[in-house]
């Protein structure tokens, strides 16, 4: 059984870590509720980007199938563009994603190349051994926007048509509720109907266009695709300060918790040795009678 001075010295030791804990979660709530304000504002922009790029298509037919975006590439590999953490202390954030991220390897079948975010991503394929074609680390990704993502966007694009791969795929963390963090395998290269909700639009019969569709649309493909990893790159920060959040106010009720058992063992040990010496002050004095 520890002793009156050990302790002593836990309790103070569990307030202090319970005080940094509780500094975290303050501030991942406070930057959850930046990237959040960003991610639920990048939904709409993103899906009508994608729905008039979907317009466009329906009213080109069947001359957007000549593209080789639109095509799988001549490859017989994937690449993947997976966002982590670059720190830890966001509960089971990173994990999840790089368990979801092995199985989906693991069902796919083929050969895998990563362009990955984050840290802690990195540090996890370099030890598995798998192949990391290129690790992205300016900027920050606390400090993205939309011309970094754009600039993430062109490099795949280029890898795609560089008829290395058969397609690229983003793996990221969708935010859907402050407890809920969803791992996902999104489609991004070659682009496909399903993705720009093609099957729900008709042709824009009588519809004018200046300039022509074809060129509308041309130039619409690279911002729907810029602005598809931009929406990525938020929602897993989203992800990530959610979940920090989370795990820093477990960490927080969970040093609260040990600290009131500790203090109420430090209590009766004391009271104990309390009574002890009142014993032992009582029996000295009978002793001298």
């Amino acid at each position: 059984m520890a002793g009156i001075k050990e302790l002593r010295g836990r309790i103070t030791s569990i307030s202090n870590i319970q005080q940094i804990t509780r500094a975290m979660e303050m501030v991942a709530t406070t930057k959850l509720r930046r990237f959040q304000d960003r991610a639920i504002s990048s939904r709409p922009y993103t899906e009508e980007v994608a729905g008039l790029v979907g317009r466009l298509a329906a009213v080109l037919g069947d001359s957007v199938a000549d593209r080789p975006l639109f095509n799988a590439g001549g490859g017989d590999r994937t690449l993947c563009l997976l966002v982590t953490s670059d720190r830890g202390l966001c509960g089971a954030y990173n994990s999840n994603l790089l368990r979801f991220t092995e199985q989906w390897k693991d069902e796919l079948g083929r050969e895998v190349d990563f362009f990955v975010y984050g840290r802690k991503g990195a540090t996890y394929l370099k030890k598995r051994g798998h192949t990391m074609a290129r690790f992205l680390t300016e900027p920050k990704l606390e400090s993205i926007d939309f011309t970094s993502a754009a600039i993430t966007a062109r490099m795949l694009t280029q890898e795609f048509l560089s008829g290395k791969y058969r397609d690229v795929v983003l793996m990221f963390s969708v935010f859907e509720s402050m407890a809920r963090y969803q791992p996902t395998a999104a489609p991004f290269l070659p682009i496909s109907a399903d993705a720009l909700g093609a099957e729900e639009v008709v042709g824009g019969s009588g519809v004018i266009l200046e300039p022509d569709a074809e060129s509308i649309f041309d130039s619409l493909i690279p911002r729907y695709l810029e602005t598809r990893v931009y929406n990525t790159l938020v929602e897993s920060l989203t992800s990530e300060y959610a979940s920090r959040r989370f795990a820093m106010k477990n960490a927080t009720d969970a040093a609260n918790d040990m600290q009131k058992v500790l203090k109420g063992v430090y209590n009766r040990k004391r009271q104990e040795g309390i009574t002890t010496d009142l014993l032992d002050i009582v029996g000295g004095a009978e002793a001298l009678r």
